[in-house]
């Protein structure tokens, strides 16, 4: 008799093979059948008109801190995630001498928007060295499964001091240092080495993240650590300011590491063709036998503007300015004055404000043809008659009108999209382009960053529900795609070999999904991290069962109390 059987479901199994009726069983952690004549099970759960598919495995994840304190790992584990991998980036909390413990927490602050207050209440600190860090990881117990990669700005700061933050060139010893310490990493268990390259990545003081312009030799040499070891990723952000340059010396690093190369890649509004020439040199590194990929994500990357977020239209103006850091609900009814109201809309924005501001942020200040309601269930392709202009419009409202009573609507909650990047077109046309080349790898859903401004964590359930089955503006792709893109192939570019497919020997981590009612919820803000910390979440409807090595974790959208998820070590 089988631990688990899951009978009568559609059975998609990772591969892109076209689903099947079938049953699949567990005993322990593992599968022992998928299809086929299946026995009896102590637990049977009936899948009749449900997919059974592999549990998601989301490589592009921020839980550094969060994985130290909190088992669940939500928003991620919601979405049908079972395992998550972190330290990307870039960025991250180990190696660490205790002395620049506040200075990485400002860096994870700047780059990533969590809070340091949260940072500084939730992190013990119990390692200073990388594989002391996935020690204490492994003590920890948690739903779902988590990875680990060696981030460059903590470890350039560990070797270098004070020179790393000063953008002083590593000498000849520090490169050898930092090889030696990321290949220690990487026998440790990391999952490879990420490193970022980006002006959009500053520190909250404002200041260019240490690894911004490590010069080509610091990173070949790093990279010259994968050339121990049989597994591992190299990845980064970068801003390929001069591509030619900087494709050279990555398709070096693969070229003679065997490794595969990552980077993250959207379209820009100030260069829409750059993504197509960036994929035509990821080609020809390919050609030159340097196995680079660019990591996309399946939808606009954009930022949530909202009274109860991090950023709204009107932060550059002195009244609006002058009721941040009051409790929220305070705040709310201020803003719901008519008096304030008017007063902050008769303002000009503040140059003195702005220019405390990211220029992302000067922008959405007065980018009101940018900016998209968020209805529940939200849509993230919307429609032109969906912007803030059009909508001011039909409600007889000035557009700053429309948007500070949306906002502070009822409770506070209302919400809008303001897309930053694969969005130029006015629609999600070039992610389609994008997904369809084999060369590219879905990432970029930054669970447990951005808790103020971006919840992206919904990203595999946005593949299932937009892209296989409701897009109505252009082409759709079918089920067995999507699922594939979101197990197998993360699975295998990483290197977590025991999972992403259902198959007999394999990891038993599986989603039981209402696919007719898989639903994404709008965003909500809560305030449960640390010290009271705030962070953007994003619920989802349609999980009935998720479960990671043969536990279920949650079942209808509860979860069970059951904590099998483990530190996986690579390799």
């Amino acid at each position: 008799m089988h631990d688990i059987v899951i009978r009568g479901g559609t059975i998609i199994d990772g591969t892109g093979a076209e689903g099947f009726l079938g049953d699949v069983a567990i005993d322990g952690d593992k599968l022992v059948q998928v299809g086929g004549e299946v026995g009896p099970g102590k637990r049977e759960i009936d899948a009749k008109g449900l997919l059974v598919t592999p549990g998601w495995v989301d490589v592009h994840t921020h839980y550094d801190g969060q994985a130290t304190w909190d088992p669940m790992l939500a928003p991620s584990s919601w979405h049908g995630v079972t395992t998550v991998l972190f330290g990307n980036c870039g960025v991250g909390f180990a190696p660490c001498k205790p002395q620049d413990h506040d200075a990485l927490i400002d860096l994870m602050e700047g780059v990533e928007d969590i809070p340091g207050i949260v940072l500084s209440e939730g992190l013990k600190w119990d390692w200073e060295s990388f594989p002391e860090f996935l020690d204490a990881l492994e003590r920890q117990p948690r739903a779902i499964d988590i990875g680990a990669q060696m981030p460059h700005h903590p470890l350039r700061v560990y070797v270098m001091g004070q020179r790393a933050i000063d953008f002083e060139d590593a000498t000849e010893e520090d490169i050898a240092e930092m090889q030696r310490l990321t290949e220690e990493a990487l026998k440790a268990g990391a999952f490879g080495f990420t490193t970022s390259r980006t002006e959009s990545h500053r520190t909250t003081k404002g200041e260019r993240v240490p690894g911004r312009y490590a010069a080509f030799d610091e990173l070949i040499g790093i990279g010259k650590a994968f050339g121990t070891v049989d597994h591992g990723a190299y990845g980064m952000l970068n801003d390929f300011e001069d591509e030619s340059a900087e494709f050279a010396w990555m398709k070096q690093v693969g070229q003679e590491s065997g490794r595969p190369l990552w980077f993250l890649m959207t379209d820009r509004y100030s260069d829409p063709e750059r993504w197509k020439r960036l994929m035509g040199n990821v080609h020809e590194a390919r050609d030159a036998g340097a196995d680079v990929t660019a990591q996309i994500a399946g939808r606009a990357v954009g930022i949530i503007l909202g009274f109860s977020t991090s950023l709204t239209p009107f932060s550059g103006r002195p009244t609006f300015a002058s009721l941040e850091g009051m409790p929220q609900a305070e705040r709310l009814a201020k803003l719901k004055d008519p008096e304030i109201r008017a007063q902050i809309l008769g303002e000009e924005n503040s140059d003195l404000l702005l220019n405390k501001l990211p220029p992302l942020q000067r922008a959405i200040a007065s980018r009101w043809d940018r900016m998209y309601v968020l209805n529940d269930p939200p849509e993230y392709e919307p429609k032109p008659e969906a912007a803030v202009e059009e909508a001011a419009r039909l409600a007889n409202k000035t557009p700053q009108e429309f948007v500070y009573d949306f906002m502070a609507e009822g409770d506070g909650g209302g919400m809008l999209l303001f897309p930053v990047t694969n969005f130029v077109t006015g629609d999600l046309e070039p992610v389609h382009e994008m997904m369809q080349d084999e060369a590219t790898i879905i990432g970029l859903g930054d669970g447990g960053a951005h808790c103020g401004q971006i919840c992206d964590a919904s990203m595999p359930t946005f593949m299932l529900t937009h892209w296989t089955r409701d897009r109505t503006r252009g082409g759709k792709f079918p089920v067995e795609w999507a699922v594939r893109r979101l197990t197998s192939e993360t699975a295998d570019f990483f290197g977590f070999k025991d999972r992403g497919r259902l198959k007999q020997g394999l990891k038993a981590d599986v989603n039981i999904i209402d696919y007719d009612a898989l639903q994404i919820r709008r965003p909500e803000v809560i305030f449960d991290l640390p010290a009271g910390g705030r962070r953007l979440v994003q619920r989802a409807e349609g999980y009935v069962t998720t479960i990671v090595s043969g536990t279920p974790i949650f079942e209808n959208g509860e979860a069970t109390g059951a904590l099998p998820g483990k530190l996986v070590r690579a390799g």
